[in-house]
């Protein structure tokens, strides 16, 4: 074992101790820096494993108990390897490891280990090895995140922790609302966080953390000492070093930092060490998509092209990707003009504003904006002050707080419980004249607190009449202020302090920045990007209010598709940009063609006199860059605040090229991208009548609880009309629908329908369609809710079964299972059935359309259909819709995944004519559409692959053909 450590490239050289005496004629067969090693030959056999960690506890605890430091154990046969740690007097396993022999993954195994022992130096800060040595699922995380929870479970109580805690969920809460979960493992998770940035922003700019004392790296002493302030300073998270363990956890988690070179550290690195710690699903949750740095300069480029003469504000800055543009455009033009440093500082401060709702977002992106400056110019002996302002806030202000301010002052409720008070000093109370400039307010109420908390609780409060003398203000200001500052030094008299100064200006911010002499004159960012459908129930209700009254809802048909983004855009260009002031915003791609953002496009907000209104430019597509840098496509949406709205253009620039990594520079894709002119579109509404004839098809989902097969009725047999089925079940399926058990019955005949879904269709033919139970007649009457159902007792045993495994999983209350089977009526709407119909594909590169002619088959959602007069218009639909000249026109309309991928509506936006047998050629392609379907009726198809390559194999067939080829220039002269 020894040997393995000393010859893996851990840099331990000859730090492996073995047999290290405890006490008591014990022994650690090996210790190396913190880490003790229990070795076994085989932990599978009899009690070895429990015995073995029964050892290894008492190890631990005596080394913890002797250094005053953190101790792991591991514990190894070799194959296994387990790692636990010290959690009050039980030693708990934290994160394991396995080597199977025949397959073994060295790489892997050093990782872990390297993260368990934290002993490898100068590692280059590079996004993967950030991602697999400190994100979520690494050794290092898991380990740290232990310790610190056994930490707050111990002190969870006390008024340090207790009062850190309160306001970091009221601050959240009242940002988020019910959108918020109040828990304590995500409190854990950004005090972890916010602490790691906290250590990071010192190494980053030269300061030794490992050699300063913990409570001065989370208070930011270093930084008040060379007068920069705001970007580590006392927060919710500092509470760590106000308990015992505290100091010692802040060394640990230190000394496996510095384990990188955070000297060489590029700025972009930061987003990395966010997206790798907080979830894929708890980004998502708060809509958070960061931007590529190449886009963000650009974006800032052409939204802010006097940066001098230019305040700009990002009001979701996430880890801070536009402000450091920002503010390095502004220091390059300063300098560029000969600006004294001096003024350079203060101008940048005071013209570059950053805001975000996350605790962790914001920690980052202080250390991103001083990144900006360049060390020569943060060295420069004439810099003077630098005051970071960035905020903890709530800029969509979900729950507007402008009553925070009164004519005559401004007033912050104080409540760290949830509980009201009543009493004058139930609140921080300041004079509305000191808010006239933002970095005076920060400097007065920081010095305040420091006052109040820098003396013994319940001694006598110093003078502050030298800060109140240097501060100018007047008599009845200054008993305002003294007033606060009594309420400050009551606080930490009651064990409630060292927090209050950071809570107030983050609170006040927002606020602040709506008043007219504070709006700002640029507005630029990437919002968050939350679908509807993805916002608690509570949360919906709020956000379909506010995009009501602003003109942004579009109804129930694209309800799920609307987003946040826009209400975002248009909240905060109400509230913080000033009139004629621009904006750049990276929104998502459906936000330049899609019905649910028709509202937007207008431009007007709102009603008169209240009304917003946008004068857009010229946006930018990026749908065809490839590849993709969001799981959804974006857009850049450009304009200003005018007297008199200007619709989005239609034409903006189309960029298209492929991106040789996400994060790359605009100096690096500069030559790869190409940008130019959209092609045309149909204007105004579809240009083809066919439009109104074609429908979505049923949402037949969950599909566990209608698809079915119908199974042999056994050897008794089953009485006429009856048949026995049991749910079909698809390796598609979604949790929680693919971990439940199937549905089992027997049911009335007469409520089994056939159901063609998306991949029971191909071009001119369809496949066999899947089986349903649906309770509706051939008439389209529904029986759940009917007494007549108890006429059909069968599929009300059914249906009851289904329904109750609904309401058990579905994911939201909105719906009962009749309104998701039947949502916008896309059921009943089929009843009753018609002999002669087309359906054609709802996704996919490719269209697919195929002729209906099934009295008893019911189009699911991943299909569009539509009636037809005769089999003659239905042949001469088949032949356009199939052609590949249909589908190459519409594909600039699709809405863009990874690729073009919702057909929907949009080909009736091509001029397809209504058919017409007397016209030539509307005759001789309903003739050449009957050919091609006889023809692939007789198609050898082939079986067992996906539905995909059998549509392949038919194109493939049609491209080769006569018929095809006709098909093809037939439609093409058609349409024009």
């Amino acid at each position: 074992m020894r040997q393995l450590l000393l010859t893996a490239p851990l840099d331990l050289t000859d730090k492996v101790l073995l047999e290290t005496q405890v006490g008591g004629r014990r022994r650690i067969d090996v210790e190396v820096g913190s880490t003790v090693i229990e070795v076994k030959k085989d932990l599978r056999k009899g009690n070895v494993r429990t015995e073995a960690v029964g050892q290894l506890a008492g190890y631990v605890a005596a080394r913890a108990k002797k250094l005053g430091a953190r101790y792991v154990g591991v514990l190894t046969d070799g194959a296994e390897w387990l790692a636990f740690h010290l959690d009050g007097t039980d030693l708990r396993e934290v994160t394991a490891h396995s080597v199977v022999p025949a397959r073994p993954d060295v790489e892997g195994l050093l990782r872990w280990l390297e993260g368990v022992l934290a002993t490898t130096h100068d590692i280059a800060p590079s996004p993967e090895e950030i991602r697999s040595r400190l994100g979520a699922g690494s050794s290092a995380h898991l380990l740290d995140r232990a310790s610190l929870a056994s930490l707050f479970k111990a002190h969870a109580n006390s008024p340090a922790v207790l009062t850190r805690r309160r306001l970091w969920a009221r601050l959240l809460e009242t940002a988020l609302g019910t959108q918020f979960e109040d828990r304590d493992d995500l409190f854990l998770n950004h005090t972890l966080l916010v602490n790691t940035a906290d250590i990071i922003a010192h190494a980053v700019l030269g300061l030794a953390p490992e050699s300063l004392p913990p409570r001065s790296i989370l208070s930011g002493e270093a930084f008040d000492a060379a007068d920069i302030h705001g970007v580590v300073e006392a927060d919710f998270f500092d509470w760590v070093t106000e308990v015992p363990g505290g100091d010692a956890f802040i060394r640990t988690l230190a000394r496996r930092l510095m384990r990188f070179d955070w000297s060489a550290i590029q700025h972009d690195v930061l987003k990395v060490l966010y997206e790798s710690i907080i979830t894929a699903d708890v980004r998502k949750h708060l809509g958070e998509y960061y931007t590529p740095d190449w886009l963000a300069q650009k974006v800032v480029e052409e939204t802010v092209p006097k940066p001098l003469e230019t305040r700009v504000l990002d009001a979701a800055c996430g880890s801070g990707t536009f402000l450091f543009h920002a503010v390095r455009r502004y220091v390059e033009a300063a300098i560029a003009e000969k600006t004294p440093v001096s003024r350079v500082v203060e101008g940048v401060t005071q013209s570059v504003v950053g805001m975000d709702l996350h605790p962790v977002a914001v920690g980052l992106a202080r250390i991103t904006y001083l990144l900006a400056f360049g060390t020569e110019l943060l060295r420069h002996p004439e810099r003077g002050r630098i005051r970071v302002p960035v905020f903890l806030g709530d800029s969509l202000q979900w729950r507007d707080s402008d009553d925070l301010f009164t004519p005559k002052e401004l007033a912050v409720p104080i409540s760290d419980s949830g509980q009201l008070f009543t009493t004058e000093k139930s609140s921080f109370r300041f004079p509305n004249s000191l808010l006239e400039d933002a970095q005076r307010f920060d400097a007065l109420v920081t010095e305040l607190s420091d006052l109040a908390t820098d003396r013994p609780p319940g001694s006598i409060p110093p003078s502050i009449a030298g800060l109140l003398k240097r501060h100018t203000m007047s008599k009845q200001a200054q008993g305002i202020v003294e007033t606060t500052y009594q309420t400050l030094c009551g606080l930490h008299d009651d064990g409630r302090d060292h927090i209050w100064s950071y809570f107030i200006r983050n609170l006040v911010r927002p606020s602040w920045l709506t008043r007219s002499e504070n709006k700002v004159d640029a507005l630029v960012g990437n919002p968050p990007w939350l679908a509807y459908r993805f916002m608690p129930g509570p949360m919906q209700e709020v956000f379909k209010k506010l995009s009501e009254t602003r003109g942004l809802w579009q109804g129930a048909k694209v309800a799920t598709q609307q987003d946040l983004s826009v209400l975002f855009v248009v909240r905060i260009v109400e509230r913080y940009l000033r009139e004629g002031g621009r904006f750049g915003f990276v929104l998502p791609s459906a936000v330049l063609d899609r019905q649910q953002y028709a509202g937007f496009r207008k431009g007007t907000f709102g009603t008169f006199p209240a009304a917003v209104r946008l004068a857009f430019d010229p946006p930018w597509d990026l749908r065809r860059l490839r590849p993709h840098f969001f799981p959804i496509a974006a857009s850049v949406a450009f304009g200003r605040v005018a007297h008199r709205a200007n619709a989005m253009p239609q034409a903006g620039e189309v960029w298209l090229g492929r991106l040789p990594e996400r994060n790359a520079s605009w100096a690096e894709i500069e030559s790869i991208v190409e940008r130019k002119q959209p092609p045309k579109r149909a204007a105004g509404a579809e240009a083809s009548e066919y439009s109104e004839r074609f429908r979505n098809g049923a949402t037949i989902v969950p599909r566990v609880l209608f698809l079915v097969n119908q199974l042999d009725p056994g050897p008794l047999g089953l009485s006429a009309g009856n048949a026995r089925i049991a749910s079909a079940r698809s390796a598609n399926e979604k949790k929680p629908w693919k971990d439940l058990p199937p549905l089992e019955g027997v049911i009335e005949r007469e409520f089994l329908f056939r159901v063609h879904l998306g991949e029971t269709v191909l071009p001119y033919r369809t496949l066999t369609p899947r089986t349903a139970v649906l309770p509706i007649t051939r008439k389209g009457k529904f029986y759940p809710g009917d007494p007549r159902i108890l006429e059909y007792p069968r599929l009300a045993k059914w249906w009851a079964k289904a329904e109750a495994i609904w309401l058990e999983n579905r994911s939201s209350d909105r719906l009962s299972l009749l309104e998701q089977l039947d949502y916008h009526g896309k059921l009943k709407f089929q009843f009753p059935l018609l002999q002669n119909r087309i359906v054609y594909s709802k996704s996919g590169m490719h269209l697919a359309a195929a002729r209906i002619d099934d009295l008893r088959a019911v189009i699911d959602h991943k299909l569009y259909w539509g009636s037809v007069a005769s089999v003659a218009e239905a042949h001469f639909l088949c032949a356009i819709l199939n052609s590949a000249v249909v589908t190459a026109r519409v594909r600039p309309l699709m809405s863009y995944g990874k690729d073009e991928r919702d057909i929907d509506k949009y080909v009736w936006q091509l001029p397809i004519p209504m058919f017409n047998r007397e016209v030539k050629a509307h005759a001789r392609l309903s003739e050449l559409g009957r050919q091609a379907e006889a023809a692939i009726a007789d198609l050898d198809l082939p079986d067992n692959v996906h539905f995909s390559a059998v549509r392949r194999r038919v194109r493939e067939w049609l491209e080769q053909s006569d018929i095809g080829q006709e098909i093809e220039a037939t439609v093409a002269k058609l349409l024009g």
